[in-house]
């Protein structure tokens, strides 16, 4: 695991730590933009717009040490109450379709642009007034400049605004 990938797990944990101690009822209002990290293979910048009612969209700029592939990404995510007993904040799962561009840095200096299609699915909390934590796993495919295929996945915290 990467320095940035550690610094952003314990950023989470504390982050997410300290929300859940707190006794605000959580929720998020349509508009509302979320911005925060998330940690795993690939670990980056997260940012979110919800949207009660209608598609979230969900846009990630990160880099998989694994493969050193340095990319953007955004997905439409559909979301649903999960229904669990005992637990205060509102529990979500999400799926949606997606999209990415981005290029591997090992081919230097000939880095080949890469296009493809992915997917989420995962599982999202709010935590008190302003937090969301999620995990997630991304199929990815890549269309261009050849097909290939790979998963990565996460867990991440956002602040909302």
């Amino acid at each position: 695991m990467s320095y940035v990938s550690r610094v952003l797990s314990l950023a989470a944990l504390v982050l997410a730590l300290s929300a859940a101690l707190s006794s605000v009822h959580a929720q998020r209002s349509s508009g509302a933009v979320g911005l925060g990290g998330q940690a795993g293979d690939p670990s980056g910048v997260t940012l979110k717009v919800h949207n009660a009612g209608a598609p979230s969209y969900d846009f990630l700029a990160a880099w998989s040490s694994v493969s050193d592939f340095f990319f953007v990404n955004g997905h439409a995510l559909f979301e649903n109450p999960l229904p669990a007993e005992n637990v205060e904040q509102p529990l979500e799962w999400f799926i949606g379709p997606g999209a990415y561009v981005g290029f591997f840095e090992n081919n230097a200096p000939n880095d080949d642009v890469v296009v493809g299609i992915s997917g989420t699915v995962g599982i999202q909390i709010v935590l008190a007034e302003h937090f969301e934590l999620y995990v997630q796993a991304t199929p990815r495919f890549d269309l261009a400049p050849e097909t290939d295929g790979d998963l990565g996945g996460g867990l991440g915290l956002r602040y909302y605004f």
